[in-house]
Formats: structure tokens, C-alpha cells, sequence
């Protein structure tokens, strides 16, 4: 893929005597902790293979020139340093626009040329945007010898989504695909950013993700209401228990002070401390090597996103009670944001294509239009691509 691209960006941008680099930065699946990171909890998500691909290089008129392959239709963005505000009319580009602003230095003289290609499906709750700012964090740390290292990267990332984007998230997206090392899970503490890499030794089983391919026009929405509900909960809390986030609250003293909270406070409460909970047991159950228990935490986790939390919906209901009912499944709940987008599977191999033949089918008969699947490989964080060729002109 990459001599292709680089083909491309010379068709594209032309030749001239400076290096070309690549770079890749994964998209993200959430295995568990759903809607915990920005209550301060534990989230526990691996970095994807399939991501963003930048090739970039310096140029000399200090124009800086951002293109898509995803988006070709838009053409080549360009816009000078004094023109990096948010502006609708660029759309995705707005997204390396905000980390560019956040991290070109002021003095530098040369632009930059980029061509952007993603394969991480559009919509699909599996950090997208997270994915191209730090793809163009880390070719902008290398190209500008910035010296940053990762994590800071990480949150300027997402401080990028929350001021620059105007989205509220939190930072587990940008920390799972900054961080992300092959093979392995991340155990975050998002309020402390504390974290630990746990060996995800699947064996004969893997991650399989399903796409409900619903637009998601309530999420963002839902989301908002979702978290405001929770600090509106936890500003409650304050007054009878030392906590600094919903993520330090046990489930004893939930129970305790439950009374000082609205019906609608409750239940969103409950999930977040409960799956706070689910989250730290799954970690010990990936330590131990102990699947079953991880699927089934899994299970409850959906179940508690489902009733509590209320960010499922019938398209992502449909697909995960069909994949509890399949034989070769381990465990299934939705992952990300809710109201559409992905379920995360870990089916045993050799059922893998009944699995998908078997629960696409029910859930096309369910529901009027197929889903998309996808055989998940663990891959590494953002990072400069080191490979023979690399630099050709």
C-alpha cells in the first residue's frame, strides 16, 4: 500500500527535492468500559490494523495542502499558517487543520504537502478522527523535529476534538491509538492516565466487529445529554462523598447515597460505576487467560448499556442477541458511542464464517439492509512507517 499511495501523491502533488514519509495511525475497537472515560473511569480498548495512511513531505512556498483519497471529491485543501481556523467548508480537513494549528511551529518557514488515505469505515464508532489527528501529530513531530513524545501528542489530540472540533469526548480514542502496541489490550485509568498493556492471547478465537451500517444521527445528541446527566449526578454526589469523578465512586457507596439522585441519575449512575467495575474483572480475567469470564462480563456490559445507560437501540440489540445465540460466540456487546455503529465479537475461528453468514442473515431479515463484518487484527499505535522504499521520489 504504501509504494501505491506514494504513487499517488506525486501524480497528485508533483516532485520536488525534498523526502517523502509515511506514516499510519490505527483506528481503535473498545473491548469493554463503555462511557467511562469521560466519567473518569477504566476503559479497556486495543489498537486496530486497519487506520489512517499520511504521506507528507516539507515544501518551500509555505503552503500547506491536505488531500483525501476518501473525500477526493473535495480535491486538494489549501490554505496558508494565517488560515487554520475551523471553516465548514473544509469538512474532514478541519480535523489535521486543528493539530496542525496546535503544533506547526509559528517560525517555520516550509508547508506541507499531505495525501490521507483512511480504511477504517466511515461512521463506524472506530475512531476515525482520533486516527487522522494523530496520524498528522506524529508526521508533524517528525518533519518539524518537534521531540514531543506520544502522550503529549495524545492529549493535544484530543484538546484538538473537544476547542478546535467543539467535541466533548474523552481521551480514550486518541490514548488507544496513540498508545496502542500489537497483541495487546490497554488498561487506561482515564482519570489518571495511568496505564498497563495486558497480552491478549485469543488463541483460537478472535475479535470479530460487526457494523449495524445505521447512520448515527442521535448519537452525538444522545451523547451530550448522556454526559450531562452524569455531572449533573456527580455534582449531587459531592455533597456527601470525597470523589473527584464518577469513576472513584464504589458500588457500596452508590448504593449508600443512591437516594440523593433522580430516577434518570440512577440508572446512569449505576452503569457508569458498574461498568467501572465489569472493566477492572475483565482485566484480571484477559491476565488469567480466562475468556469465558471476559465474554461474559462482555454480555453484562451490553446489558447495562442497554437498560441503564440507553444508547443501544434495535440495530445493535439485533445484532448482539444474534450473536449470543451463535455456538462459536464468546462474547458480543456494542462498542463506541451507541445508537449505531459496531459490535465487538470474540468467536472461536472455526465458526467465524457461520457466524457471519448466520447472524448477517438474521439481522438483514430483522432489520431491511445488511451489516458488515470485519476479522479484527491487533495492531501498534500512530507511527512513522519504516519501510524499503519509502523515500522514493
Amino acid at each position: 500500500m504504501d509504494n501505491d499511495l506514494i504513487m499517488d501523491f506525486i501524480n497528485l502533488f508533483g516532485d520536488n527535492d525534498k523526502k517523502l514519509y509515511t506514516f499510519f495511525a490505527p483506528g481503535r475497537v473498545n473491548l469493554i468500559g463503555e462511557h467511562t472515560d469521560y466519567n473518569g473511569g477504566y476503559v479497556l480498548p486495543c489498537s486496530l490494523h486497519i487506520g489512517t495512511y499520511a504521506v507528507a513531505r516539507l515544501n518551500d512556498d509555505g503552503i500547506i495542502r491536505l488531500y483525501s483519497k476518501n473525500f477526493h471529491e473535495d480535491g486538494i485543501v489549501s490554505v496558508t499558517k494565517d488560515e487554520l481556523a475551523y471553516d465548514e467548508r473544509h469538512g474532514w480537513a478541519n480535523y489535521p487543520k486543528g493539530i496542525i494549528q496546535a503544533l506547526m511551529p509559528k517560525g517555520a518557514q516550509n508547508g506541507i504537502d499531505v495525501l490521507y488515505y483512511g480504511n477504517i469505515p466511515n461512521g463506524a464508532g472506530l475512531s476515525s478522527s482520533a486516527s487522522i489527528e494523530l496520524v498528522t501529530a506524529v508526521m508533524l513531530n517528525h518533519l518539524f523535529q518537534l521531540n514531543i513524545e506520544m502522550l503529549e501528542l495524545v492529549k493535544t489530540s484530543q484538546q484538538v476534538e473537544n476547542e478546535y472540533i467543539g467535541v466533548n469526548c474523552g481521551i480514550m480514542d486518541q490514548f488507544a491509538v496513540g498508545m496502542g502496541k500489537a497483541g495487546h489490550a490497554l488498561l487506561l485509568d482515564c482519570q489518571t492516565l495511568q496505564y498497563e498493556y495486558l497480552p491478549l492471547s485469543l488463541e483460537d478465537y478472535s475479535i470479530v466487529i460487526a457494523n449495524t451500517n445505521k447512520k448515527r444521527g442521535l448519537a452525538d445528541s444522545a451523547y451530550n445529554e448522556r454526559r450531562a446527566t452524569c455531572e449533573q449526578a456527580l455534582a449531587k454526589l459531592k455533597n456527601y462523598v470525597r470523589i473527584h469523578s464518577l469513576g472513584d465512586l464504589t458500588i457500596e457507596q452508590f448504593h449508600k447515597y443512591v437516594h440523593v439522585l433522580s430516577p434518570l441519575e440512577q440508572k446512569r449512575v449505576r452503569h457508569v460505576v458498574s461498568e467501572n467495575e465489569r472493566t477492572k474483572q475483565a482485566a484480571l480475567a484477559l491476565r488469567q487467560g480466562d475468556l469465558h469470564t471476559f465474554g461474559q462480563l462482555m454480555r453484562q456490559s451490553h446489558e447495562s448499556l442497554r437498560d441503564d445507560y440507553e444508547v443501544t437501540g434495535k440495530e445493535l440489540d439485533t445484532l448482539v442477541e444474534t450473536a449470543w445465540k451463535h455456538e462459536g460466540t464468546i462474547g458480543a456487546r456494542m462498542t463506541g458511542a451507541g445508537f449505531g455503529g459496531c459490535t465487538v465479537n470474540i468467536v472461536k475461528d472455526d465458526h467465524i464464517p457461520s457466524f457471519i453468514e448466520e447472524v448477517g442473515r438474521m439481522y438483514e431479515m430483522e432489520i431491511g439492509y445488511a451489516p458488515s463484518f470485519y476479522v479484527a487484527k491487533i495492531g501498534d499505535g500512530a507511527k512513522r512507517l519504516k519501510k524499503e522504499g519509502e523515500d522514493m521520489q
